[in-house]
């Protein structure tokens, strides 16, 4: 269950990432909070279809039947339907008890746990990916190195993170974390009488584009085969290549790393 050569990959990519699928998930980001199943369920699938596009076959089949999938910070489970739907196995693991049972979905394979210390052997998964976490995280290179260190040789890790300059940065607080963290954090509270969920220096941090491409570069063990924005069509990946204009207009960045 070796993925095929990772220029085969990055093309099924490529094809699938048109302006009609970026409209449609960037349109969805308005109900992540008010109708969370809406907007989660449209990224599973799009998770999916991105991670099956990485570990597919010469012919671009999802062939995902059997991988083990480990979601660092994967909440009440979400994604679990989606990736059942085309046979892997998925684990979420989330260290927050009431965020995993946020939705009322119990997942059938859900552990506790954090993801500065994965309760995971080493080397015992082929997929391990994480979808908008390492911006909640203080220490999010620790939490990429342990699921570099969960994931077997030939395997690949996803890291996928909202940039914090880009437009959706501030998360619910909306464009007012240009103004900073912490005076978005009081409009905010100011607005709408209580703090925002995400709250800046506490459970939101400030991860740029640089920071990850820079820690990427000195992984040991694992090739980094791909780099883009994950809600931009093909035709505006050129813009991870280009230092300050990427933090404002990535939005988000997708990491994706060969396990050696």
């Amino acid at each position: 269950m070796y993925p095929s050569t990772w220029k085969n990959a990055t093309a099924r990519l490529r094809r699938r990432a048109t302006l009609r699928r970026s409209v449609g998930l960037l349109s969805d980001f308005r109900f992540e909070q008010s109708e969370p199943a809406r907007f989660y369920g449209s990224l599973a699938r799009d998770t999916v279809e991105l991670t099956g596009d990485l570990f597919g076959d010469l012919d671009g089949a999802l062939v995902l039947d059997g991988a083990l999938v480990l979601d660092v910070g994967g909440g009440p489970g979400y994604f679990e339907d989606a990736f059942a739907e085309h046979g892997a196995v998925y684990v979420p693991v989330e260290p927050d008890a009431s965020e995993a049972h946020a939705a009322g979905i119990t997942s059938s394979r859900g552990l506790r746990g954090s993801g500065l210390a994965l309760p995971i052997a080493d080397g015992a998964v082929d997929v391990c990916l994480s979808s908008n976490v390492a911006e909640h995280v203080r220490d999010w290179r620790a939490m990429g190195e342990e699921m570099l260190r969960v994931t077997r040789p030939g395997g690949m890790v996803i890291l996928s993170y909202t940039l914090w300059y880009g437009p959706f940065g501030g998360h619910e607080m909306g464009l007012t974390h240009y103004l900073g963290g912490e005076r978005a954090a009081r409009m905010y509270t100011r607005k709408h009488g209580h703090p925002p969920k995400n709250l800046y220096g506490t459970s939101l941090f400030k991860v740029g584009a640089a920071d990850g491409l820079g820690w990427a570069a000195t992984v040991d063990g694992a090739e980094l085969v791909a780099a883009f924005p994950r809600y931009h069509p093909s035709w505006a990946w050129w813009m991870v290549r280009v230092p300050g204009l990427r933090e404002l207009l990535v939005s988000n960045l997708v990491l994706v790393f060969r396990k050696r």
